[in-house]
């Protein structure tokens, strides 16, 4: 189909249409009532169809465009991003608009961006950029700078700004993980929780039964929990993966929860120690719990008293370790790879599986004994032993 539109609009109000353009590809866009997203989907389709039949050239950026200031530019950039540049026609979350404002600011003043023009041939300039900072920074960080910068060119070339992707060509930088997290074993999680401060207690339990990062537990408030159905509803503006859902909970976590709530701790805990004005600012009106500014100092001083050593072999323990933990356990508890995608609220079973699951020696060993079994039933007697005594058995048998 060459064009169309949703039934819904999005929760913005916005009606998502699409159309093919002059290379064969859909494009998506949004329009404020149906009937004009309709219309304007018919126009664009049958612009983009003449470019294809060869009727009209394909729309190229004038000297106008190549000449407007690129500060003028990012921000249109940024106003479609906090309105519609997130996953199905969102909004950006806050992190994410943060960061990415934040990083093509970055690239203005390194390749010293004055109008949209300078972009064109930028390619060596930035690869050179990035190889500095990837010696101060992980992988990671860099291939996330290479991103922002990408995205806002693609940007650019969607509304013909530009007449061709600048980064093309440029290599993936390689962004395996410096550090790695171990998993916490049983005995541990029970002497963590045991030693950890006690208003943190129930928040370290919620972490290890549900696998929620620390943002996402940071934003539940009491109309989240549903103790009917005992779990937590989310919500897809805050979700990592912008998408709502139910995150199931045991029954008595639910109902400890919905009482903490209600005694009014977690406000008068928010009270107490969020004094700075940027921390106030996001706290929840009625929290469903505490969460710390700063996770990771708190889980340090908790392992501490728990006597646990925060680097161990295998990697390092961190509040994200957690969600580890819970995917881990998840896994152990013999559901399917698909209830275990979907409890860990991943894209794909392989994120699951082979970047978060993580196989355990002990539990080698013991599938190697069990294996053993199998194929050597009866115990031998060893040759050496038959030749000291002058035994003439050649197996002993249980009795």
């Amino acid at each position: 189909m060459a064009t169309g539109v949703k039934k819904k609009p999005t929760k913005g109000g916005l009606y998502q249409a699409w159309y093919t353009d002059c290379t064969g590809k859909r494009k998506y866009f949004t329009a404020p009532s149906r009937t004009r997203a309709k219309q304007e989907a018919k126009r664009l389709d049958a612009e983009h169809r003449l470019v294809r039949q060869g009727v009209t050239p394909a729309p190229a950026p004038t000297e106008k465009h190549k000449q407007r200031p690129f500060e003028e530019a990012k921000l249109e950039y940024f106003a479609w991003g906090e309105a519609q540049g997130g996953r199905g026609g969102r909004a950006w979350g806050k992190d994410h608009a943060r960061n990415r404002k934040a990083r093509l600011t970055w690239w203005q003043e390194q390749l010293e961006l004055g109008v949209l023009g300078d972009l064109v041939g930028c390619l060596p300039r930035a690869e050179e950029a990035l190889r500095e900072l990837l010696s101060t920074s992980a992988g990671k960080t860099v291939a996330n700078y290479a991103e922002a910068l990408r995205s806002f060119c693609s940007w650019c070339r969607k509304r013909g700004y530009l007449d061709h992707q600048p980064l093309e060509g440029m290599a993936p930088f390689d962004t395996s993980p410096q550090s790695h997290r171990r998993l916490l074993t049983a005995e541990e999680i029970a002497r963590f929780l045991d030693a950890c401060a006690p208003h943190r207690r129930l928040l370290y339990e919620t972490a290890f039964l549900s696998g929620l990062r620390a943002s996402e537990l940071r934003r539940l408030t009491t109309e989240h929990l549903n103790t009917d159905r005992s779990g937590l509803e989310l919500e897809a503006e805050w979700t990592k993966n912008r998408k709502p859902c139910f995150q199931p909970l045991p029954k008595d976590l639910a109902y400890r929860l919905r009482e903490f709530a209600q005694s009014g701790e977690p406000a008068e805990l928010y009270a107490k120690y969020h004094t700075r004005k940027h921390h106030t600012a996001t706290v929840p009106i009625h929290p469903l719990l505490y969460v710390p500014s700063h996770t990771a100092r708190s889980v340090d001083q908790d392992l501490i008293s728990a006597g646990i050593p925060k680097q161990a072999l295998g990697g390092k323990i961190d509040f994200h370790a957690i969600r580890k933990a819970y995917i881990n356990l998840v896994i152990e508890s013999g559901v399917t790879v698909k209830e275990a995608q979907a409890l860990a609220r991943h894209a794909s079973p392989e994120l699951t599986m082979n970047v978060y699951g993580q196989a355990q020696d002990d539990r080698l060993a013991e599938a190697v004994e069990r294996v053993a079994e199998v194929v050597i039933p009866v115990k031998r007697v060893p040759v050496e032993y038959q030749q000291v005594v002058g035994s003439e058995l050649k197996s002993a048998t249980p009795l």
